[in-house]
């Protein structure tokens, strides 16, 4: 396997920066939230994403020989405070990761007149996607459009959707009413009912009301659009109310291991889309134990690291970790910018070769962003709950781009027009 050492990395930077002084570290600040009713679901998912940097810092020196400062502002998912976070980091940061929906469409115009990128792996605005509109904004490698169109994919291979009833079980909250637009479409051309129910945050965890309108509604399957204390309580209201197991599904930040370890074998059956997959046995969680955990760095433990989303968290990581690489390579400079970074993001190749030389393979999807292309629509798998853990019960999943792709430009158009005057690329071209 193909991994750098320190002394490698040294080497790459020399060849790529010729006499240049080598830069003193890449600020790549995280809006993280460990606190809060979403921590359970949010500290794998950062511990993950630090584990990764860590690893880099202690194995190779950084990117290119340049320390990563990964430091971590606490929001506990609230968007006041993820945008008084965004606030305090913008000064020195190459990247802003606000972790969540609302934090990212607070701080979207921000961004585009400071110049700094968001990277929003597999969350935040679907139509980030269109890079021609939003030119500093990504949500790598699949958006929740993306997601939508799978899990109806999915369902329709068990048979037609006509005439049948989805219950969108999702928070009260703009996360879980991201896939709507998609969700609305697909119910008119695809001729299935979609009964909306909503959870609100003081909710979460008593969700008697919500599940007794599914028993009432009678659909013949439940998708759910949950975070944090919320997907706990529908898991166990499902296994409480009898739904079938088979017939629920969620969105990828609905598959915690922790969640449906609750239930234990009662939650066999249930499933949840991923663009991510945790591969025990990958290279790069030798080297993390390695580098970090046998160093007493780590603030992970041995069950949450087999778990999907800390996992998810390590393929995170190496998205920005990729960009920031790209970026250097493109500009020649170890200390890039956040423009720069713009670029390296627009870039990205995440080829199988490129998984296997990182010790990843079969982590997540191979994938490709342009200019014009944010998102990368990477596709995912379908996972199911065996009772004890999450398997791939899928093939790689597709999104339908042709569905996807005329919704994202036309909301991507309306919100360019909703906050005039917005500078759009005149550049860009599908292509790109």
């Amino acid at each position: 396997m193909k991994h750098f050492t320190r002394l490698a990395a040294a080497a790459v930077v020399g060849a790529v920066m010729g006499t240049a002084a080598v830069a003193q570290e890449l600020y790549a600040p995280n809006l993280s939230y460990r606190t809060g009713p979403f921590a359970a679901t949010g500290i794998p998912l950062m511990n993950g994403q630090r584990d990764y940097m860590l690893m880099l810092n202690a194995r190779d020196g950084g990117i290119g020989g340049v320390p990563v400062n990964f430091e971590e502002c606490e929001t506990g998912y609230s968007t006041e405070k993820g945008v008084e976070c965004y606030e305090k980091t913008k000064g020195r940061a190459i990247v802003t990761q606000p972790w969540s929906t609302g934090i990212t469409l607070q701080v979207l115009p921000k961004t585009t007149v400071d110049e700094i990128p968001i990277l929003a792996p597999g969350y935040g605005f679907s139509p980030m996607a269109d890079g021609k509109v939003f030119q500093w904004a990504f949500n790598t490698p699949a958006s929740y459009w993306d997601a939508a169109s799978m899990i109806v994919q999915y369902l329709e291979a068990e048979g037609s959707l006509e005439g049948k009833k989805i219950a969108f079980l999702h928070l009260d909250h703009p996360y879980g009413k991201e896939p709507l637009p998609l969700l609305e479409k697909l119910s008119a051309d695809k001729g299935f009912e979609m009964v909306p129910i909503p959870v609100g945050l003081k909710e979460m965890q008593n969700q008697s009301a919500q599940w007794l309108q599914i028993r009432r509604e009678r659909p013949d399957y439940v998708v759910m659009w949950g975070w944090g204390a919320m997907n706990a309580g529908a898991i166990t209201e499902a296994v409480k109310t009898k739904f079938p197991m088979e017939n629920f599904i969620g969105v990828w930040w609905a598959g915690h291991d922790a969640d449906l370890k609750i239930v234990g074998a009662d939650g066999a059956g249930y499933k949840s889309i991923s663009w991510s997959y945790p591969v025990l046995d990958a290279p790069v969680l030798a080297d993390i134990k390695q580098h970090v955990v046998d160093a007493g760095d780590s603030m992970s433990n041995p069950e949450e690291m087999e778990g999907v989303f800390y996992n998810r968290g390590l393929v995170i990581s190496m998205i920005l970790a990729e960009g920031i690489k790209a970026a250097q390579e493109h500009t020649g400079n170890a200390e890039i910018t956040a423009a720069d970074l713009r670029w390296g993001l627009e870039n990205l190749n995440i080829t199988e070769e490129r998984l296997a030389e990182l010790g990843m393979t079969g982590m997540v999807p191979p994938f490709q962003t342009t200019c014009a292309n944010h998102t990368g629509h990477s596709g995912g798998w379908m996972l199911e709950w065996d009772g004890e853990k999450f398997v791939k019960v899928s093939d790689l999943l597709m999104a339908d781009a042709e569905v996807i792709q005329p919704l994202e430009a036309e909301k991507a158009a309306e919100y360019a027009e909703a906050n005039a005057p917005w500078a759009v690329s005149e550049t860009c071209d599908a292509e790109s």
